[in-house]
Formats: C-alpha cells, sequence, structure tokens
C-alpha cells in the first residue's frame, strides 16, 4: 500500500485505510505481518477501520468472513501481482513501479468489495480500544508489529 491516491474515493474504508497507511511505522508493520504471520493487510485495515470509524466489534466468525470474502481476489489477483512486482524490484524500475500501482488498483478494488459487503458504515463512537480488539481477531496473540498498528490509530 505504498503511494496512495488522495483520500475522498466515496469508500470510507478505503479513506480510513489512506490516512492509516500513511502514518509513521504503519506500513512496515502491516508488512511485517504480512510476511510473517500471514495476514492480509486489508483485513487488519478493515478490523480497525471497523472499530474505530464505524465502532464495530468483530466477532471472529464475522471477520473470518469478510477475509473470506477476499480471498479470492486477494489469491488470483494481488498476490500474483505482488510476486511479480518483488521480483523485479532490482532488475527493471520502470515495470516495477507499474506493477507496484497495479497492484496498489486491485487492493483498492478488494477493499471496494469488502466495503459493498460488510454493510457497516462509519458511526461515531469508534475507540482505538475496540480497534485493537478487532485487530487481535487477525492476529491471534499479539505481535510487536500489531502493537506498532494499534499505537498509530
Amino acid at each position: 500500500m505504498d503511494d496512495r491516491p488522495a483520500a475522498g474515493s466515496g469508500n470510507p474504508f478505503w479513506d480510513f485505510s489512506l490516512a492509516v497507511y500513511g502514518r509513521p511505522g504503519v506500513p512496515a508493520a502491516c508488512l511485517s505481518l504480512q510476511d510473517r504471520r500471514g495476514v492480509d493487510v486489508n483485513v487488519l485495515l478493515f478490523a480497525a477501520w471497523a472499530g474505530m470509524a464505524c465502532s464495530v466489534r468483530l466477532t471472529a466468525d464475522a471477520l473470518a468472513a469478510v477475509d473470506a470474502g477476499g480471498r479470492t481476489w486477494r489469491e488470483e489477483v494481488v498476490r500474483p501481482l505482488r510476486a511479480v512486482r518483488r521480483r523485479l524490484k532490482e532488475e527493471d524500475d520502470a515495470l516495477y513501479r507499474r506493477l507496484k500501482a497495479a497492484e496498489l488498483e486491485a487492493e483498492r478494488i478488494q477493499q471496494d468489495r469488502m466495503f459493498a459487503a460488510c454493510g457497516l458504515r462509519p458511526a461515531p463512537g469508534g475507540t482505538r480500544e475496540t480497534a485493537a480488539a478487532n485487530l487481535l481477531l487477525a492476529v491471534p496473540g499479539g505481535d510487536p508489529a500489531l502493537d506498532t498498528v494499534i499505537d498509530a490509530l
């Protein structure tokens, strides 16, 4: 989720993700959780958004359903783009940048689908504690990188 476009997309989940991902330490923490623990960054951001922006404490089943809803797109589109992009990082800068943009667009589409399917809308009263509880569902047992994300909320 690098080089994000400006907010105001019409998808409050995407706009929240742009804001949070742009905070110091968050990109590295999210990518660490993705690479070390296999956690989808969009699922992490969804858990935080549900708690902070929508005031919703998710259940494990609800978060698993959100994750499952994006799994096919993630497996068939986002991950292959990421793998090729990473493979080309040191070999072809121009192609690397185009693939990075394509991967970002694929992640935005994944978030649009998650937002459309979840039924959640921003609501007052969201807290960092609710978001943290949701995030712990995504990363059972916690992780120092998860603490970085929570601290940035």
